[in-house]
């Protein structure tokens, strides 16, 4: 069932209300769905996401009864997943002229899932502002919540914040707004399922929201807020704060020019960023009773070698047998090191660590449960980390700070 409503002066909320079980991101929605979009029918007449793909020609039909297709001029895309974009697959054509507005990352993305390399595109950056006729819009970039190339816009006149998955809530909605209907539930269990594995970005998007001026919110799924607007918002910077969590990392490592230290130590100062302990090893110099204890009081343990004739190098390998020995449940594992050609030795601890009972970080399983591509498990870094190298180092251990986070 498509809906519309006027939100204020030549702003309309277009909704797919999806009442079944839907079936998202591993989940299924018991509570159904509601794909949210919004018309701004101004001087340039501009259109703020779309719906789910599947419900694309329904929403164009739809559309099309409050204004031609052909008179749209800008066509504002915050967030390129298909439940959000997939409306471009029939509206695209029936709006010719038509530019997509978006961050630089989305314009390969959307150029590529719906044809559009003959399109007209503008690019934003954060803080940007644009005329659409009447009104003015902003957009400041929050990448991560929950992919890298989110934005959110804000209707400078209407005091109205379009920031797609942000806010949201999974529910097929029978009222529109906040204060006809308790949703408090529901926008924790948003939060939670979708946010929370992002949540060392929320930051990005407070900073974003101090200079805005929010009546009402209008996410791409769900119950509008215009209610205790305020309570929301700060319920993401709670549930998103930093704070003193008191756990253990051990880190240990061999290796042979340095650059496997290199690497340890740049994880070692981006998790004591996070108020984290961190113990750090040379595997080749300690005593390995020493290196045992404290991976058995450890909540994480990050292991490295270098690589050498496809081998790991010096005594890691005593402590990587004698690990087996050990209860390690419910710690947090993950493998990195330097390589010159093909990194063996990284792939031979990974083995090591999933022969224990410990947590073992992999790229797969941060894909399947996040979504994310940033972060990448082991941590292969070819010779000496570079500053692009240092970044996906830093991202890493960041992952597993909000990990260990997440459980205080």
């Amino acid at each position: 069932m498509m809906k519309h409503e006027q939100l204020a002066e030549y702003v309309y909320w277009i909704g797919k209300i999806d009442d079944r079980e839907v079936p998202f991101h591993r989940l299924v929605l018991t509570k159904g769905t509601t794909y949210n979009a919004y018309l701004l029918k101004t001087d340039k007449p501009t259109l703020i996401d779309t719906v789910d793909f599947q419900f694309a020609k329904e929403f164009v039909n739809h559309l099309s009864q409050l204004i031609d297709p052909k008179e749209i001029q800008y066509i504002v895309v915050n967030h390129t997943e298909p439940d959000h974009s997939g409306g471009i697959a029939a509206l695209a054509h029936r709006a010719p002229d038509a530019t997509f507005v978006c961050t630089e990352m989305a314009v390969d993305e959307l150029k590529e899932m719906y044809r559009l390399q003959n399109r007209q595109f503008l690019v934003v950056e954060d803080g940007d502002t644009l005329d659409i006729g009447g009104k003015t819009l902003k957009f400041k970039e929050t990448p991560y919540l929950h992919t890298e190339e989110t934005m959110i816009t804000y209707s400078i006149e209407d005091k109205i914040l379009f920031p797609c998955d942000i806010f949201s809530t999974h529910i097929a909605i029978e009222e529109l707004y906040n204060d006809e209907v308790d949703m408090t539930d529901d926008f924790l269990g948003y939060y939670q399922a979708i946010i929370h594995p992002h949540r060392r970005y929320v930051k990005t998007l407070m900073e974003a929201m101090e200079e805005l001026d929010v009546q009402l919110i209008a996410p791409s799924h769900g119950y509008l807020i215009r209610k205790d607007v305020e309570k929301f918002v700060n319920l993401y910077a709670e549930m998103s704060a930093d704070s003193d969590c008191n756990k253990k990392v051990t880190i240990i490592y061999t290796t042979i020019r340095n650059n496997t230290r290199k690497i340890a130590h740049i994880m070692q100062e981006k998790l004591e960023e996070y108020n984290i302990e961190v113990a750090v090893f040379n595997a080749d110099r300690a005593d390995h009773d020493e290196i045992l204890d404290c991976v058995a009081e450890a909540d994480a343990v990050f292991i490295g070698s270098s690589t050498k004739y496809a081998d790991l190098i010096g005594g890691l390998e005593d402590v990587l047998k004698k690990l087996k020995e050990i209860n390690l449940e419910g710690k947090i594992a993950a493998a990195f090191g330097s390589y010159g050609w093909s990194g063996e030795a990284i792939e031979v601890i990974q083995d090591y660590l999933k022969e224990t009972n410990m947590n073992v970080q992999t790229t797969a399983q941060i894909i399947k449960t996040t979504g994310m591509t940033d972060v990448e498990f082991p941590i292969r870094i070819r010779f000496s980390p570079n500053d692009n190298q240092v970044k996906k180092i830093e991202d890493s251990a960041s992952y597993v700070a909000d990990l260990l986070r997440s459980t205080i």
